[in-house]
């Protein structure tokens, strides 16, 4: 599946412990290299290589601060023209450059001020999550905000072949663009609050999943009442088609035509995503990948690798 170098490079460049190195060549299908194999690549601890180590805490917060960085110079750039603060981006792996981004010529003023608040909100994000990380923080990869939008678009059918999809150019697209981001945090948050063991980490998983939803309402509530509904649901399929079989995502128009505003099962409860499924998404690959789509080179940290669903 992998070659011996990718493992090491993984391996090496991601793992917050030696339980994350652990657990991570057995999330990652790697048993097929066995004791021997897996001994030149972590050392002494081979005979417990195939233990059932949970991932760590901080290997948790890690992956949800490289979402944060994603959110954070979308938003920053869309409002200011900038990206984040250098200072905000260093850690452990490679520190990346950010790949297009300009600032939307908004028409809208309300438009304007959510986009400015929720640019704060995810600055804050990034900077509470490197705050309670310390040391152990990981910084910001290699981050693509202009083919990937591209890519994303042409996958949904929102654009043709030959056709190219900037997020930055008009507050509509703007709109969309952040629609690919919202709802995958949202579910992102809660697929991993039960992997999280310290109370104190998940009380705050659980403040940011609340207002990452806040968001979500305000950028799905927006779609609506511009009319940009059937826009917003092809990229709701699109997500469907690189996370898994089930159903679950849901646009923000009913198959009748009327408004989804609120995405939940049954019983009204949000629905989340793996770990694994955030990654097929944001690399735009359905399969078992460890980079692509907005995140280019990986992302830093030791959950990189995404769910096979093709």
């Amino acid at each position: 599946m992998f070659g011996r170098k990718t493992v090491v490079d993984m391996i090496n460049r991601s793992a917050e412990n030696e339980n994350d190195r652990r657990n991570f060549l057995k999330k990652a299908g790697l048993t097929g290299m066995g004791v021997v194999g897996g001994a030149a690549l972590m050392g002494s601890n081979a005979t417990t290589a195939m233990a059932d180590d949970p991932i760590s805490d901080g290997a948790i917060l890690n992956f949800a601060l490289q979402l944060e960085y994603l959110e954070a110079e979308f938003y920053s750039y869309a409002v200011n023209g900038t990206g984040i603060s250098s200072s905000l981006t260093d850690g452990s792996g490679s520190i990346g450059r950010v790949t297009g981004g300009a600032k939307v010529p908004f028409k809208t003023k309300a438009i304007q001020q959510y986009a400015a608040e929720i640019a704060g909100d995810e600055l804050a994000h990034v900077k509470f999550l490197r705050t309670a990380l310390g040391g152990a923080k990981t910084a910001r990869p290699n981050i693509d905000l202009k083919s990937s939008f591209t890519k994303a678009a042409q996958a949904a059918g929102l654009i043709g072949a030959g056709q190219s999809f900037n997020p930055f150019a008009d507050e509509d697209s703007f709109l969309l663009g952040a629609f690919i981001f919202e709802d995958v945090g949202v579910t992102a948050y809660k697929g991993a609050a039960p992997l999280i063991s310290n109370k104190t980490y998940l009380d705050a998983a659980a403040g940011i999943l609340s207002v990452e939803a806040y968001h979500a309402g305000i950028v799905r509530t927006s779609l609506f009442t511009k009319g940009l509904g059937a826009a917003a649901n092809k990229i709701s399929n699109a997500r469907d088609s690189l996370d898994g079989k089930t159903d679950d995502d849901q646009g923000i128009l009913t198959s009748s035509g009327t408004a989804n505003l609120v995405p939940t099962d049954s019983n009204a409860l949000v629905y989340g995503r793996t770990p694994g499924q955030v990654l097929n998404i944001v690399y735009l690959n359905p399969g078992q990948v460890s980079e692509g789509g907005f995140f280019p080179n990986s992302v830093n940290g030791t959950i990189r690798v995404s769910t096979r669903n093709s």
